[in-house]
């Protein structure tokens, strides 16, 4: 990265033309730079931590990178419990559709309910 470059990104991240002056110096202006990357950071990292915390998931991790792959793991576990409700809900309406009237005995379609119900709970174990 050429001074050039430095003093370009500063001037887009919206610093002066006053600051600029001050760190004449090569130095001065990576450092100035420096500052401004690592500002932006915060912020974007600050930015991501309020969305995640608005949505009810817990920040962990230094940087974006480590936020984001807790935010993952989070998601991941959410949608694994989300499976786990879907297939018990699919299960207990085949166990429901397999219950005979009293008096009745099972039908075919009643077995193949209580069969069904106990694969789609199977298919949860393995």
């Amino acid at each position: 990265m050429t001074r050039e470059d430095i003093i370009r990104m500063a001037r887009e991240a919206g610093f002066v033309e006053y600051l600029l002056r001050v760190y004449r110096a090569d130095e001065g202006v990576e450092h100035l730079a420096r500052a401004a990357y690592e500002a932006g950071a915060a912020a974007q990292r600050e930015k991501l931590a309020h969305w995640m915390r608005s949505m009810g998931y817990a920040t962990h991790g230094d940087t974006m990178e480590e936020m984001l792959d807790h935010l993952g793991t989070q998601i991941a576990e959410g949608l694994e419990a989300e499976v786990l409700m879907e297939r018990e809900a699919c299960a207990k309406v085949c166990e429901d559709a397999s219950k005979p009237r009293e008096g009745e005995m099972h039908s075919d379609a009643q077995w193949a309910g209580l069969m069904l119900s106990a694969a789609i709970r199977a298919r949860g174990t393995a």
